[in-house]
């Protein structure tokens, strides 16, 4: 599941189409405790979870960003669908507003699970393409242009 929580008011819901929906109603899961903001927001997938959306999981994260590639075929819908939610993170940010989130899966533990990392999301050096969630880790979302 992929929770998101942001400071900015904007209804996240007008983003909603056949591949992604933002809802209001977030899932339950324990880490949902991770975000920092108060606007809080489910990304869902046309799979109803966030289970079609580009992800790699804990132990592959060091592979970190990255275009789809043939070697791992990846579903054109999940890689569209990724893309959009990128470009939605990206134009809240850009509008000046904070945003960060959590991937992580339903689980039965009692407390949430720990994070496997917290890391700073620099849009101006990742493409909407190459855009994909980490599992366990929480993003925070910035936008800064490198100094040449």
């Amino acid at each position: 599941m992929t929770v998101l929580s942001t400071t900015s008011q904007a209804d996240l819901a007008t983003h909603n189409n056949d591949l992604v929906k933002f809802s209001k109603a977030l899932p339950g899961v324990l880490e949902e405790k991770y975000l920092a903001h108060p606007f809080k927001w489910f990304i869902g997938s046309k799979s109803g979870c966030s289970c079609a959306l580009r992800h790699l999981c804990v132990s592959s994260v060091e592979l970190g960003f990255g275009e789809p590639e043939e070697w791992f075929p990846e579903e054109a819908s999940d890689i569209e669908a990724t893309k959009q939610v990128a470009a939605t993170i990206r134009a809240i940010v850009t509008e000046g507003a904070k945003v960060d989130c959590v991937d992580a899966w339903a689980h039965e533990l009692m407390d949430a699970a720990p994070l496997g990392g917290d890391i700073e999301v620099n849009l101006s050096e990742v493409s909407d393409t190459s855009f994909r969630f980490f599992e366990m880790h929480r993003f925070s979302f910035v936008q800064k242009v490198s100094a040449p």
